[in-house]
């Protein structure tokens, strides 16, 4: 297949949803994130589905947007339904515990999703990098306040600020990954986390993610509700246009600061 796609598979009471462009390191088109969202809208809504874990094919996570399909002349609509599930949990999150495997490139949005979620099983080659301010905008997705949540300010901001990449045990120390496996075993043991999980009491887990939720909700709602005033702001600078077209172009950017 020339166009990724995200796809899924029921095991039991565990919804495995899986990433499918291995040949594009993952990145995420806005028609693949669409089928994410409706993926997601599934393991919601479904009492048969307890469980959710998010993976992906390859040897890398994702390498994030697929930013020409996003963003400047080529940019494709995106249609995610009313009332689905977000990917990234900003206005509607899914109620089930969520699990997710990575490996590889974890770059911009893919540690957005992962934050997303509920628990990371990383495999011992994973590399992360939020590095949306190298390309002239932000992170819009959720990392400017979940970053804050798992890891606290310093580091936050030491990775947010610095762009820079780093390993999965550095994830693990400051919280944003909970377990690293060797590489090619992720996927297995976040299943096997996943068939735990769903044999405890699903109205008990699922009371207390909403529960958990609640606490830090408030923070959430005015981080969320920010989000369009910086997106305005870096979407339309000059900045950007330059970090787009420097990533087209395979060159290094060169900002002005407007």
């Amino acid at each position: 297949m020339t166009e990724g796609r995200v796809r899924s598979e029921a095991h039991g009471h565990v919804f495995k949803i899986i990433i499918d462009s291995a040949a594009k390191k993952n990145a995420f088109t806005p028609v693949m994130m669409e089928q994410l969202s409706d993926a997601l809208t599934e393991l919601h809504d479904s009492e048969a589905h307890r469980v959710g874990v998010i993976c992906a094919e390859g040897r890398d996570f994702t390498a994030g947007l697929d930013m020409p399909k996003f963003f400047g002349p080529a940019a494709e609509k995106r249609n995610i339904k009313d009332g689905n599930v977000d990917p990234f949990g900003l206005s509607k999150r899914c109620r089930k515990p969520i699990i997710t495997a990575v490996q590889g490139i974890v770059f911009t949005v893919g540690i957005e999703l992962m934050l997303a979620g509920d628990i990371v099983v990383a495999a011992d080659d994973a590399r992360f990098c939020q590095m949306e301010s190298k390309r002239g905008i932000a992170p819009l997705g959720g990392a400017h306040f979940r970053y804050l949540s798992r890891a606290g300010w310093g580091d936050a901001m030491y990775h947010l600020f610095l762009c820079d990449e780093f390993s999965a045990q550095r994830a693990r120390a400051i919280g944003l990954v909970q377990e690293v496996t060797p590489v090619g075993e992720q996927i297995d043991r976040a299943m096997a986390l996943a068939a735990i999980i769903a044999q405890n009491a699903p109205l008990g887990i699922q009371v207390t993610k909403e529960a958990a939720a609640k606490y830090v909700e408030g923070g959430e709602a005015a981080a969320i509700a920010y989000i369009p005033k910086i997106r305005d702001r870096v979407l339309a600078s000059a900045d950007a246009k330059e970090g787009i077209q420097s990533f087209i172009e395979r060159r290094a950017a060169v900002f002005q600061g407007r």
